[in-house]
């Protein structure tokens, strides 16, 4: 093909969620850097089936989420350069781009056992073969610690009432306190539903953290739902990369290109110290529903009922730090939170939080971080994930 001719290219990525649409972000920019495309992009769902639209297209090459037989039919139809951006492998002598799905189970178990929790359960989609990838990495990692795994598997999203009941009711018979990986935020969302039909506490009982990180989502449910966020810009980026060296006429090793995950959003659905102690439980409910107050170690000791050195003694013995180390920790991760969430200046963010002035809640967060609140941030927009941070 002439360097110079332009390729027309189809997006066979549907529009209908946040991960998709993190993709075609990604596509966008390898496409402003190396200008010459037509792109062909129809607004669809997961399941289209309907390719009418390209009915006579005369195109170079297509980037395409095929999750379907009648998708993997139309490719094979077409039999032109394409690059695969599912799991599912319908095609697999098609070189492909996914996301890490071993790595995020890994963060989800890894999250939940920093919070103290020893039972893990899984809230896949049947449907979809990265869901049952994430499934089964997550019960590998959750066998090799010498728990038991445990799955249900939905059928659709957008349950029904019967639906939801039967999610209600595995939720009630799991050991708890439990930590619920949802293979998506829409499982999620869908978990944190029938944890109110069921009248278990979030995320007391039941700790839920999702996937895709889709802000919609994870800031319309009660609670919010914490959320493991993929590299989709990366992803796009490589698979159109990887797509136009195709219509150079390279060939290319079939098999899936790994993207790893950006960072783990915490939001409260897992905001979570699970701890055997009653009066230290309570006391950092107290504490983390106060995260955004200059809270004071005497009003969680008046709110508890014990003397400073009882509370310390029984803060040492359950997390390894005082009363006033965890109010810290917490106030801390709320800084960390907004930074990376908002474009908020130092000031405002200072404000929101009660501290006296925006210097002394920077002295704070890079004693306790290591890095000051700039530096934080260009590491988060960076694409840096925050697992160190949560884990101190």
């Amino acid at each position: 093909m002439p360097a110079r001719q332009t390729r027309h290219v189809a997006l066979l990525v549907e529009t209908s969620n946040a991960y998709a649409r993190g993709v075609l972000v990604g596509v966008k920019k390898y496409v402003e850097a190396h200008p010459g495309w037509s792109m062909y992009l129809a607004e669809h769902s997961r399941h289209e089936t309907d390719f009418s639209w390209l009915e006579d297209w005369q195109g170079h090459g297509v980037l395409a989420r095929i999750e379907s037989a009648e998708t993997a039919s139309f490719i094979r139809r077409l039999g032109l350069p394409t690059v695969d951006l599912s799991a599912a492998r319908l095609v697999p002598e098609l070189p492909g781009v996914e996301t890490d799905d071993g790595t995020i189970a890994r963060w989800a178990l890894r999250h939940f056992e920093e919070r103290g929790l020893r039972h893990f359960a899984f809230c896949g989609d049947e449907r979809f073969g990265w869901s049952l990838k994430r499934g089964a990495w997550f019960a590998e990692h959750v066998r090799e610690r010498g728990s038991v795994p445990r799955e249900f598997r939905m059928k659709s999203t957008g349950m029904r009432a019967a639906d939801r009941e039967l999610l209600a009711e595995w939720l009630r018979g799991l050991p708890k306190p439990v930590g619920v990986f949802a293979c998506y935020d829409i499982a999620g969302q869908e978990v944190l539903e029938a944890c109110k039909t069921a009248d278990l506490a979030v995320p007391d009982s039941v700790a839920v953290i999702g996937v895709d990180n889709d802000e919609l989502i994870g800031n319309l449910t009660t609670p919010p739902l914490s959320s493991i966020e993929p590299d989709t810009t990366r992803t796009g980026y490589l698979a159109a990369e990887l797509l136009d060296l195709m219509m150079q006429g390279r060939a290319l090793e079939p098999g899936l290109r790994l993207i790893e995950p950006t960072r783990l959003v915490t939001r409260q659905s897992s905001d979570i110290l699970a701890v055997d102690d009653p009066l230290v439980a309570e006391a950092l409910r107290f504490i983390r529903d106060r995260s955004d107050q200059n809270l004071a170690v005497t009003a969680v000791l008046r709110h508890i009922g014990l003397s400073r050195r009882a509370l310390d003694h029984r803060f040492l013995r359950s997390l390894g730090r005082t009363v006033h180390g965890e109010i810290v920790r917490v106030r801390v991760a709320h800084v960390a939170e907004l930074l990376s969430s908002t474009d908020w200046t130092l000031q405002q963010i200072a404000q929101r939080l009660r501290f006296s002035h925006s210097e002394y809640m920077s002295v704070v967060f890079k004693k306790h971080t290591g890095k000051s609140p700039g530096q934080y941030r260009r590491s988060v927009n960076g694409s840096v994930a925050r697992q160190a941070f949560w884990s101190e």
